[in-house]
This record gives structure tokens, sequence and C-alpha cells, in this order.
């Protein structure tokens, strides 16, 4: 018992440690004044990231004299290595980055501050339409702001697409007129696409048919009828067969390499993914591309715009009032939308959008275009993932790889995903 009192002590000097100090390259850096408004903000990113939001956040401190900013930053997977622990401590960063996938686990721990009586007057939201503002939502409060907006879509290689003897990708295409593409391209041996990520698209799947992944609450699937996995992973899983696409054994072998990926290649015509990941992979392709919308019927049902990532107010903050004005900057700013261009996904503002078009490249303006084409006719977005959706999706991958090697039937798999699923998430409830 006096080890562990002793670990805990020296943890929480640490982590006080940390809290107090410079803790990213961009330091604590005061700019004038001595009222002791101090922020800590947390995110993580690649080094371009970094650089641009320390240029933001000098620009806040240049407009704010007095106010001081510590920054924290990590790669994805250490920044949620590093904020577990400060949260077990009650030190989290009065302003951090937060990915769909953990918000609801932070939310319902009560560490997120709810920032709904911010909204109108600290932070401005008027030309944000409800759609967008409700993806912040978690049981009706608002815990989380969207830095920016994705939407799914088909990304393709539109000269490929004429040599597999397809003029074009139809208007409100079916998941009929998708097989019967996919089938024809085979046919001149080359593959349509590389599959479609398990979760994220059964989801919108889900969606068109009036159901979702997990119910409102996050206690269990939100769909009671195991034919619609069987209905979709059974039509992916016959492409994989019939060879309109890759093998399971070629997906795996080059999963989250894209410069191995077929379209790459140029023996691929496209890749189903976020808006955001399009200027990447035009950089790679390096080729003319294009967007179409996903497969319906009832497409406008599936389709939603994503949050990239929100930014949240730790529930312990004592900068609250604070913490909020630096958010409204970061959504309302024009020339702090000018640096960040979109990275962080298509800006929520309107005003901002009109703005920053004129400093977009062809290509992030494509990514614009589309996600505002996508907009008025998208549905609201199911609510974030539960708690223990990490282990449910990659149960849900197990499965689908099983499916796709022939070693099991969709049909088969349903029940036990089923499940497994109910039961991750009734173990994960208070």
């Amino acid at each position: 018992m006096r080890k562990k009192t002793a670990l805990l002590f020296m943890v929480t000097i640490l982590l006080f440690i940390t809290a107090c100090g410079n803790s990213g390259s961009g330091g604590s850096n005061a700019s004038g004044g001595t009222d002791g408004k101090t922020l800590r903000i947390a995110w993580w990113g690649s080094d371009t990231r970094h650089e641009y939001t320390q240029k933001i956040i000098d620009m806040y401190k240049e407009q704010n004299p007095g106010v001081n900013i510590d920054i924290e930053y990590a790669s994805f997977d250490d920044y949620w290595k590093k904020l577990a622990p400060q949260a077990a401590a009650n030190q989290l960063p009065d302003i951090m980055q937060m990915d769909v996938s953990y918000i609801s686990q932070y939310a319902k721990n009560g560490q997120l501050e709810d920032l709904t009586p911010y909204l109108g007057s600290k932070i401005k939201v008027d030309d944000v339409t409800e759609n967008v503002l409700k993806t912040g939502m978690i049981g009706g409060v608002q815990y989380g702001m969207p830095t920016g907006v994705n939407v799914l879509g088909f990304q393709y290689d539109p000269a490929i697409l004429k040599k597999a003897g397809i003029n074009e990708i139809p208007d409100n295409w079916t998941w009929d007129q998708y097989k019967e593409i996919a089938l024809k391209a085979k046919d001149k041996g080359i593959y349509f696409d590389s599959s479609m990520a398990a979760d994220i698209f059964f989801n919108y799947f889900l969606r068109t048919k009036g159901q979702s992944l997990y119910n409102a609450e996050g206690t269990a699937l939100g769909y009671e009828d195991d034919a619609l996995f069987t209905e979709f992973f059974g039509m992916l899983a016959e492409l994989i067969k019939e060879g309109a696409v890759p093998s399971q054994e070629k997906l795996n072998q080059t999963k989250g390499i894209l410069e191995e990926s077929d379209i790459v290649k140029g023996t691929g015509i496209g890749i189903w993914q976020w808006s955001n990941q399009f200027v990447a992979l035009q950089r790679v392709v390096n080729r003319p591309m294009e967007l179409a919308p996903m497969v319906g019927p009832d497409m406008e049902k599936g389709i939603y715009m994503q949050p990239s990532m929100y930014w949240a107010v730790a529930k312990s903050s004592q900068s609250k009032d604070e913490a909020a004005k630096f958010i409204d900057f970061w959504i309302n700013n024009q020339d702090a939308n000018k640096l960040i261009k979109g990275e962080r996904g298509v800006p929520i503002s309107a005003a901002v959008k009109k703005a920053v078009a004129p400093e977009l490249s062809e290509t992030e303006k494509q990514v614009f275009d589309f996600v505002a084409k996508m907009e008025p006719i998208s549905s609201p977005m199911s609510p974030p993932p539960p708690v223990g959706s990490a282990e449910i999706i990659a149960a849900l991958t197990d499965y689908v790889e099983q499916i796709n090697f022939g070693q099991a039937t969709a049909a088969e798999v349903a029940p036990k995903f089923r499940a497994d699923a109910n039961a991750i998430l009734s173990n994960n409830q208070p």
C-alpha cells in the first residue's frame, strides 16, 4: 500500500510539472500583461499542423495582451496516452482537440464542459448550420465544437474510369449500378476500388435504411435485422470473389500504405474515403482526380457532415471564458483560417468559407465545392460512437476478414457480431 501511495504521489507531481511547464516546441510564451490569464491547449497532428497552429496562437495573443498560452502536442497515439493520466489526475488542458471516437468517453466521465451557454455569446455560430453544430452534441449537450467537417464519397481517376470502358459515374447511382460498373472494370483488368472500411460504410448503409450502427443511448447495436449485415458484407465479399476488388490478402498488405494502392499504381479507379483525405491522395497520385457522391438509393438519408475533430473545454478549467473566446477566434477569424485552409476540415462558418476560397489550391477548391454540394442535402450525424466502440470495430474487422477470406458467410457471422458487440456495450455501461 505504501508503494502504491508513493507511486501515485510521484505521478501527481509529474503531472503538475507538465501542467505548469513548457509542453511543446512553442512553449509557454507570455505576451505582456499581468492579469494571470493562462490557457493550456493540446492537439495531435503533423509538423505542418503544429506550425500553423502556433502561428494562430501567436495571432490570438497579439490581439489579446496578457493571455499566456502553453501548448502540448503529439502524434495521434501518443496524444491519447498523455491525455488519459491527465484526465485521471484532473489536470486536463483548458482546450483540447477531441476525436469523434473519444469524445463520448470524456463527456460521460464528466471531464468536458457544456459549451451551450457560450454559443451566441462567446462563440459566434449564427452562420453555422444546425446539422453541423449538432455533431458536437452528446445526449443533447454541446461538448464539442467542430473544427471543420468532412463528408464521405468516392475519389477517383476519370482517365482510368474511361480506360475501364465507363464514361462517367452515374448521378444518384445505386448499389446495383455500383456492382455492375465494378464488374465491367474487372473485365478490363482494372480494380474499381479497394473495398470499404467496415464500420464507417456499414453505418452509412444502415443510415440509408433508417438505422445506424449504434442506438442513440450507446447501449446496443442500432439495427435489429441481421439481414442488413448479410446484404452489405455479402455484397462486398462477392465483389472480392469476382475479382472486381483486390483479395483480402492484398488489402491487408497495402493497408495504410497509400503509395502501394492500386489507384496510385494506375491499376485501380478510386477509393472510398473522407473528403479531407482527397488532397493527400491527389498529391501522391499526381493525376487529375474527381469526387463522386455516395451510393443510394436514399443517399441523402445516409450522408452526413462529420467533424474532422472537435475543440473541447475541460470541466476542470479555471479559464473557461477565455477558452471559449479562443475557440470563437479559431472558428470565425478569417485571417486565422487562411492559414488553416481546411486542414482540420472544411470551415463550419459560411463567412469564413467564402473568405478562404480565393486562397485555395485547385485541389482544395474541389474539396470545398464537394462538401458545399453535400451539406444542404445531408442528414444529422448519428451520435458519436459509444464507449467500447474501438473494441467493437476491431471485432467487426476480424469478422469481415473471415467473410472475405471465405472462412464464413456473412449470414453466419451476423449473429456472432451482434452478440459480441452488445456484450461489449453492456460491459461499458456505468
